[in-house]
């Protein structure tokens, strides 16, 4: 028998499973390509969760990780090489060795200081990014085309590339699932608790919150490549401590500590900002109230107000 735990993950893919049937009753393209960047989003989100809900992180430099994934897809591209089997190893390579330069430097801080870091850090990314003038600059660079699969065109369609994104999620959140219910989540999940406790049993917490960090990133930069590839166009703006702050605001808006609370986080950010930018340009001056009556009167975010309903209180 499913546990009831499992209701909601189940229904979040089986919902993401159907929805390309939509578009065969119209606005196919449109659908796809929201609910494209809702996965691709909810990626990130997921992984900056495992560093700020499950490790206590808080990273104002997790957008690095998502510029720097685009950019190994257009620098590649730029030099004719459109390869996922190439792009996609470079792209987590790149961003996983970013992660522990950066974080072996950050995690040595603490508090303020380790946000203020990682937020150094970030801003030199998103500066570098905008220094690349053989790549667009400031401006961006515009790419060839998607990424080509043993040399196919194979995601080249709306519909192909929504399923190559929905299988990176499953993979990405059933990953991360066997992270925080293994050995090593739950000293991470400790060290976020009682760290001197988890010090004086004799674990190195730094090497843990090093590793859980570098992945993070690294998955980060796996939402980059996505990214990339669905706009077809790469700019340092996704790099900025801006899209950092978003990053957070879904995963509090979903509720920390929890990987299907991510994935509504994202979902539910990004359709607000869809929806509110119809009517006016300063949808953010109607979307802060929301987020902080969210805060204030629904604990746990989304997630929070699920598990209540439900009684369950595993919001993994």
């Amino acid at each position: 028998m499913i546990m009831r735990r499992e209701i909601l993950p189940l229904s979040i893919f089986l919902a993401f499973a159907v929805l390309p049937l939509l578009g065969d009753f119209g606005s196919d393209a449109f659908i796809l390509s929201i609910v494209t960047r809702v996965m691709i989003f909810a990626i990130a989100a997921v992984s900056l969760d495992l560093i700020l809900g499950y490790g206590a992180l808080v990273s104002f430099g997790h957008a690095a990780f998502l510029g720097i994934g685009a950019y190994a897809v257009g620098i590649l591209s730029a030099h004719g090489i459109r390869e996922a089997a190439i792009q996609i190893p470079a792209a987590l390579i790149v961003s996983a060795l970013f992660a522990l330069l950066t974080g072996a430097i950050s995690l040595r801080t603490k508090g303020i200081y380790f946000i203020m870091i990682t937020l150094a850090f970030g801003q030199m990314a998103y500066f570098f990014a905008v220094s690349l003038a053989a790549y667009g600059g400031d401006d961006g660079m515009t790419l060839p085309g998607r990424s080509l699969f043993f040399g196919y065109d194979i995601v080249q369609s709306e519909r192909a590339f929504y399923f190559l994104v929905f299988a990176c999620l499953i993979a990405v959140y059933v990953a991360c699932r066997m992270i925080v219910t293994s050995r090593f989540g739950r000293v991470i999940r400790g060290a976020r608790e009682n760290p001197q406790r988890m010090e004086a049993i004799g674990f190195s917490l730094f090497a843990y919150q090093l590793t859980i960090y570098v992945i993070a990133g690294t998955l980060c930069g796996l939402a980059g490549f996505l990214l990339a590839n669905q706009t077809q166009f790469v700019s340092p703006a996704y790099m900025t401590w801006q899209r950092s702050g978003e990053l957070i605001v879904m995963v509090l808006l979903g509720g920390l500590g929890s990987l299907n609370g991510a994935i509504l986080g994202a979902a539910a950010f990004l359709l607000l900002e869809e929806g509110l930018s119809h009517f006016t340009e300063y949808w953010k001056l109607y979307f802060g109230p929301f987020l902080v009556l969210v805060v204030l009167f629904a604990r746990g975010g989304l997630m929070g107000g699920f598990k209540r309903l439900t009684g369950t209180d595993d919001g993994r």
